[in-house]
């Protein structure tokens, strides 16, 4: 069981709504990664919108996956407000199967903690296995985390506590 996090109602949300707009006739799919070749894991907190208790977790971090995932057995347990989706999404390996889990027909609203670093996001549910959370490529890309970073770029303190 993880550890619950103390409730932090001091604070201000850095991003608004992370929804994304879909065309309910456009099929959209996840991807997300097998077998990682070097597992990176950040201990992060949760925290409910609407009664901001807190979890902390530890994320996996994947490039290979095109989305945030929170695992369904970590949303029952601890009693996450589940959102239905309007149409469901397929979940595809990295080697293009189909995920045993099936399709993703609910997310979740949450705020995230990471060292200091808090922001509102919405996560996929879905079947992780033993992972509790995913963090890909979205959570990534947001935090500059993974690219090369040219000369110009702005690089997310997030980057020096992982690297």
């Amino acid at each position: 069981m993880s550890p619950r996090l103390a409730s932090q109602n001091k604070y201000s949300v850095l991003y608004g709504q992370n929804k994304m707009d879909s065309d309910d006739s456009t099929e959209r799919e996840v991807r997300r990664t097998l077998k990682p070749l070097r597992e990176v894991w950040l201990n992060i907190g949760l925290e409910k919108v609407d009664t901001h208790e807190g979890v902390s977790v530890k994320a996996l971090l994947d490039s290979g996956a095109t989305g945030l995932f929170m695992s369904k057995k970590l949303a029952e347990r601890q009693g996450f407000k589940l959102e239905k989706l309007n149409k469901p999404i397929k979940v595809r390996n990295v080697d293009g199967s189909n995920n045993k889990g099936g399709s993703i027909t609910h997310e979740v609203e949450v705020n995230l903690f990471y060292r200091g670093h808090v922001e509102r996001v919405r996560m996929d549910v879905c079947e992780l296995g033993k992972t509790e959370v995913i963090l890909g490529m979205p959570w990534l890309a947001a935090h500059k985390l993974g690219d090369g970073g040219s000369k110009n770029d702005q690089v997310s303190p997030l980057v020096w506590a992982v690297t």
